[in-house]
This record gives C-alpha cells, structure tokens and sequence, in this order.
C-alpha cells in the first residue's frame, strides 16, 4: 500500500512544523497570525504537507491561516499526551510524577483527544491524517503512557473522525511493544534518528531504511510512514558527537532522504522546517535546538538554498 491510497492525497514532500520563535514556547506565549502566516508561505514553496504536534492555539493559528488565505498545505494534526504512569527510566529530570498529578494528566489527556476531534471535523478539507500522540510509549520518554490507554485514545478518535488514526513513536517499540496498537491503527509513524544513534553521514541512509524495513516487513498489511527524520546542525556533545552535524552533513541527509522516499513512495516528514530555541537546555548549541532546515530568524540552511551540494 502506498500513501497516496491510504490518504486519497497526491504524493508529495512533507515537514514537521512547529513555529515558536525567540521569546515564545509553549503554554507560555504563541506565535502570531501574521507570524504564522509569514511561516507557512515559507514552507509551502518547498513542501506540500506539515505535521503539527498538538492540539494548543498554535496549532488552532495554523488551521486559521491555512483557511483563511487559502493555501495549499494539508495537515497532520496531533494530540500531545502527557504522563500517566512514571518512567524511572527517563534519562534526564523527569519522568515521575505525583498521584494526583498522573491523575490530572489522563485527564488533560482525554480533554486533548476530543479537542483533537473536534479540530479533525472542523477542518476536514486540510487535516487528511491524525495522530493520538508522540513519543509517548519509548524507553526514554519523560511522558509514558501505558499501550492500552492510546489504544483506547485511537478507537475513541476512529468513532468519531473520518480522517486515518496513527500513533507516532519511534521505529523500535513498533518491533515488539505496540504490536497490540499496530492492529489498531489505521497506519504506523515511525521516527528515525541515526545521528542520535551515533551513526556517521556515511551509515545514516541505510539506517533510515533499515529501520522502515524491519516495521514494514513486520506489519505488511499496514502503511507505514516516517513522522520525523532529521539532521541536526549544531551540538555541544551532549548526546550527539560535535563533529557528526553541520550543515553540510545535514544537506546530504536531507537530499538522501527525498530520493529514497520519492523512489518508494514513502510519505517522510522531515524534522523540521524552523530551528526553535526553546527546547532543550539553556544551552545555546543544545542540539535540540538545531534542527530546522531554516535557522530560527527564518533564514535557509544549506539543505533548502538553491544551489546544489555534491557529495
């Protein structure tokens, strides 16, 4: 099954879009329309679809933007789920959290979902897909949530939405830990990081489809798609080598990706279109904070300027 059956949507380039600018983060301030608007002229001169992760007045300002000056972008929308069981696997401060905080959590959690319903029916000509959460079920997440409440979340949105229901995580607990869900849902989204799995430029392709090759040929009846792949432009050393990112290597991924994913026909979001310095650490060259094909002050990097870089 290719996407352009799955979703009755042409094939086409994809991005993962988040617009936070300096000063701005989420649950504290939010970009404009005039902000958001500004953005997304931007990515559809390079893209046809983008992913939004959550169901907050960001994303509310995207769907606005896109209906109102009418354009071309279709979109992925997302439901943020957070904790509702402590990870004392969490590798940084996170992850445990109180009773009542859990309690309050799976709450907020189902408030998400029917906002992220509500959002679908609202907007059915843009968002073409849905997806109940993200990163909310690997090893390492800060927000775990057990397999059988996103199963319950994926049902709940399939009754009441006509748009395809994903669950997007990283390629690894697909293999063994969401067997349950992968019945479930319309489509798996998988993510795929070789640079933060300590792979070099050289190794970093065949990762990526190493990882697609072992979620499709375990799941062969169901769509898989690559909510997120990306390259990082700038590190500290915390958790990625400074001398794997750069620009450069970041162009050779990103011209590599589009390829193989053109010739498979394998819908890639690509992560991301804007560097956002709100994540991560305060740490200036925290990697989080570099991952966009343009730089925070919207400026292209070498994966997105005109000319061509050869290997």
């Amino acid at each position: 099954m290719i996407y352009s059956d799955l979703f009755s949507i042409p094939e086409g380039k994809a991005v993962c879009y988040s617009g936070f600018r300096k000063g701005q983060q989420p649950g504290v301030s939010y970009p404009s329309y005039l902000e958001v608007k500004e953005d997304l002229h931007i990515v559809q001169e390079h893209w046809q679809y983008i992913r939004l992760y959550s169901c907050d007045a960001h994303s509310k300002t995207v769907l606005e933007v896109i209906k109102n000056e009418a354009l071309s972008l279709k979109v992925m929308l997302g439901a943020y789920i957070v904790a509702e069981e402590n990870n004392p696997n969490c590798p940084w401060d996170g992850g445990m959290y109180s009773e009542d905080q859990l309690k309050k959590n799976r709450e907020k959690n189902s408030d998400e979902i029917s906002e992220l319903i509500r959002l679908a029916n609202e907007y059915p000509e843009i968002v073409f897909s849905l997806s109940v959460g993200n990163e909310a079920c690997v090893d390492w997440t800060d927000h775990l949530v057990p397999v059988n409440r996103v199963i319950e979340y994926v049902k709940k949105v399939q009754q009441k939405a006509k748009q395809p229901v994903t669950f997007c995580e990283n390629y690894e607990p697909w293999l063994h830990k969401l067997e349950p869900l992968a019945e479930v849902v319309d489509f798996i989204s998988i993510h795929t990081y070789p640079v933060w799995e300590y792979k070099t430029i050289d190794q970093a392709m065949n990762f990526t489809q190493q990882n697609y090759i072992q979620v499709a040929e375990k799941y062969p009846n169901k769509a898989v798609v690559i909510t997120e792949a990306g390259w990082a432009t700038t590190s500290n050393g915390e958790g990625i080598p400074k001398e794997n990112v750069n620009e450069i290597f970041q162009k050779i991924y990103f011209q590599e990706l589009n390829q193989w994913s053109e010739q498979d026909k394998v819908l890639t979001f690509v992560f991301e279109a804007f560097d956002e310095l709100w994540k991560g650490s305060p740490d200036p060259y925290e990697p989080e904070k570099h991952w966009g094909l343009f730089t925070e002050e919207r400026l292209p990097k070498l994966a997105v300027k005109k000319a061509e870089y050869k290997r």
